[in-house]
């Protein structure tokens, strides 16, 4: 089975804060569906309270990240037989999310 990528940037979440709690609730729930389904991998959202860093190839910590690096917002894995069904699951999610949601596929890696 391929493992899938489903994510979305901060600012293409923008909720009211009344409209928040339902979207929280909505979206747990899909992640639930996932877990009874037995596809869900692992996810959760960007902290960006904490400012990511780089650590070179030679063991230093830098404060700057690849230029045009940008990854805010949330993200699941799923773990999928076909791409059919993990289009599936983001038209779920991104209903869950009220957002537009990528897909991605990981390629496949036999030591993971």
């Amino acid at each position: 089975m391929t493992k899938y990528l489903i994510s979305f940037p901060s600012e293409a979440m923008t909720l009211t804060d009344e409209e928040f709690p339902q979207v929280v609730a909505d979206s747990h729930a899909v992640i639930e569906q996932a877990k009874a389904a037995g596809v869900y991998v692992f996810g959760g959202g960007i902290d960006e309270q904490v400012a990511p860093v780089m650590v070179t190839a030679d063991g230093e910590i830098c404060p700057e990240t690849y230029r045009g690096s940008h990854l805010t917002g949330g993200f699941t894995v799923l773990e999928l037989p076909s791409r059919a069904e993990a289009e599936i699951w983001a038209q779920k999610i991104a209903a869950a999310c009220r957002c537009a949601q990528e897909l991605r596929e990981f390629m496949y890696d036999p030591a993971s």
